[in-house]
């Protein structure tokens, strides 16, 4: 194996040896120097990376050029010697700043991202104080507001972040540049509508767009409405995923559990009930798993009908993606809805009418780290008579907003536990959360059911990490079940690509569209470049799993008496009706 080859550099008064390739914003970084960037965003161990070197803010002087350098794409050669900050960098900087905002509406008090602004900090950090140029015709381009992103071009500093993760890593192809000049946007082929194109609605477009361009769909003031109407009964739901970053919001370091904090500021704000959608986890995987044992028991029968490898159907992103995208493979996947429309249609079904609340009274509100989510609330089928299972979603960070507007969030908060019956779950819904957790989640309650022996040791480490896609076989009973984990549709692109062209080596797929999973979805808190913050994230998920009284799904009792006193078993007449979906060919020409 070839020695990695070292070099030497001077960066301002420092000295130091970096490895060959690595650009100079990189050595910078390493000495505690940091260049400021807008276009440039690399989030290590997540394949998301865009140094296109276009805004021009992080240019740097070099010895020797005439020329101020992109510190994020040029690269550190032998002896280099580097300024970061003369008269003429900070002057370039400034000027290069002036003109983006000479092409951007003064909006600030009203954009949604005020004060989360990359492009707000770098004018208070160059002390721009008036506008020098003039003439942007940013008027030209459009807006739009889907079920789960704003899109306000207008906004656009074409960084082309939003391109970059949507095209080279998810692999949607939803966005990208169109026309010249004042007149150029950032849209989907054709200056089609984003309603009308491939996205997926997993928000990761939002999640790195550094200004206003790109924004999650807000449900907070709709919430509060609510909350204030005598005649609703507003219940919540709360993902597994949301609990491990909450604390962000406020300050705490990545990773932090705050469960019992958030139940308590949620029940402060007003919602009459606070359950958990781990519960309806747990009964995704009653579903998901019977789907599971029945294909591999027909297949092991010799029934050449059965459809494997079986994919998981939790993600509404996921879900999308392939509608979208493989149209021809509709059967493949699970039929079982994602938690969230589990949970939803129980809460309107067996719960309401266990309370006698009336359905159309039956306010059900779902705190979410992705803004698929959104989307997923809006579909048709998870409707009766025209009134939705869930009626909206908040983020993680529309709920980080919410708690700090109603004063919630300063000083130490008390605790406080879920609602029964439906707050009630297991250590396996849990780890849904993060990637190969609900692979995790089926094959603790699958072993058992299948072999009918007890699982002593619960963690399938296999299963666990953030490498993009990972294999895994599970002995039951002498079969091999060969299952395979997917994070980024990127990587899930590949696998169906592969299972298309008959070159499936799986029975059992998991995929969730966001890197990390859920840890990493499109609402959560930003982590801005950091995957230790998806480490730490999913630590949390795995450490509540661990203190968990019950790990395994089929063991939850609520769920069991829910079987006895309403649906009968998994994958009864009554179930399929209540917690399995259908699929649609959503192909564009």
């Amino acid at each position: 194996m070839e020695k990695e080859k070292n070099i030497n550099v001077q960066i301002d008064r420092h000295h130091l040896t970096v490895p060959e390739g690595t650009s100079i914003l990189e050595a910078a970084r390493t000495i505690g120097i940091e260049i400021p960037t807008l276009c440039h965003i690399d989030l290590k161990g997540t394949c998301i990376k865009n140094t296109p070197a276009s805004c021009r803010i992080c240019v740097v002087e070099i010895e020797g050029r005439r020329n101020l350098a992109p510190a994020c794409s040029t690269k550190c050669t032998e002896g280099m010697v580097i300024h970061t900050s003369t008269l003429r960098v900070m002057n370039a900087r400034k000027i290069v700043t002036e003109l983006i905002l000479s092409d951007h509406p003064n909006e600030c008090l009203t954009c949604p991202k005020s004060g989360d602004c990359e492009l707000q900090k770098l004018a208070l950090r160059f002390n721009i104080r008036e506008m020098p140029f003039n003439g942007g015709e940013w008027s030209l381009r459009k807006r739009e507001a889907t079920a789960s992103i704003v899109r306000n071009m207008d906004k656009c500093i074409f960084c082309r972040r939003c391109e970059s993760v949507c095209n080279d890593v998810q692999t949607v192809g939803a966005l990208g540049a169109i026309r010249r000049g004042f007149n150029t946007t950032i849209a989907p082929a054709f200056d089609r509508m984003m309603v009308e194109s491939e996205c997926t609605y997993c928000g990761q477009c939002v999640a790195v767009c550094p200004v206003g361009a790109l924004t999650e769909r807000d449900h907070t003031n709709r919430l509060l409405e609510d909350l204030s109407n005598p005649d609703k009964v507003v219940i919540a739901q709360t993902a597994p995923a949301v609990r491990a970053a909450l604390g962000e919001e406020f300050g705490l370091p990545a990773g932090t559990l705050v469960t019992g904090k958030m139940v308590y500021a949620l029940r402060e704000l007003g919602f009459d009930y606070v359950f958990d959608t781990d519960f309806a986890a747990d009964l995704t995987i009653m579903e998901e798993g019977a789907e599971i044992l029945d294909r591999l028991t027909r297949f092991l029968d010799g029934d050449k009908s059965v459809r494997l490898p079986i994919l998981t159907s939790c993600c509404p992103a996921w879900v999308n993606f392939f509608e979208h995208q493989f149209p021809d493979m509709l059967d493949i996947p699970s039929t079982a809805r994602s938690p969230q429309q589990m949970f939803g249609s129980i809460a309107k079904t067996y719960w309401a009418e266990k309370m006698g609340i009336p359905r159309e009274k039956l306010v059900v509100v779902s705190i979410m780290p992705c803004l698929a989510k959104k989307y997923e609330c809006s579909r048709d089928e998870f409707k009766v008579d025209g009134n939705p299972d869930v009626d909206y979603s908040l983020s993680t960070r529309e709920l980080g907003r919410l708690i700090k507007r109603m004063n919630l969030g300063s000083g130490e908060m008390p605790e406080s536990e879920f609602d029964m019956p439906l707050g009630a779950s297991t250590g396996a819904g849990v780890i849904f959360g993060t990637t190969g957790g609900v692979m995790e989640a089926a094959l603790r309650s699958v072993y058992e059911i299948y072999t009918g022996k007890t699982l002593e040791k619960v963690e399938f480490e296999a299963v666990r990490g953030l490498d993009g896609v990972r294999r895994a076989s599970i002995d039951l009973n002498g079969f091999e079940l060969k299952v395979g984990i997917a994070h980024g549709l990127g990587n899930a692109r590949h696998l169906l690509e592969d299972i298309r062209e008959g070159r499936n080596e799986y029975h059992v797929i998991e995929i969730m569209a966001c890197p990390g999973g859920c840890i990493g979805g499109g609402g959560q808190p930003h982590h801005h470049g950091n995957s230790e913050v998806l480490y730490a994230r999913a630590a949390a998920l795995y450490e509540e799993d661990r203190k968990k009284p019950l790990r395994k799904s089929h063991e939850n009792p609520f769920v069991k008496t829910l079987y006895e006193e309403y649906l009968g078993k998994p994958l009864s007449e009554k179930a399929h009706h209540l917690l399995h979906t259908h699929y649609f060919n959503k192909s564009i020409d």
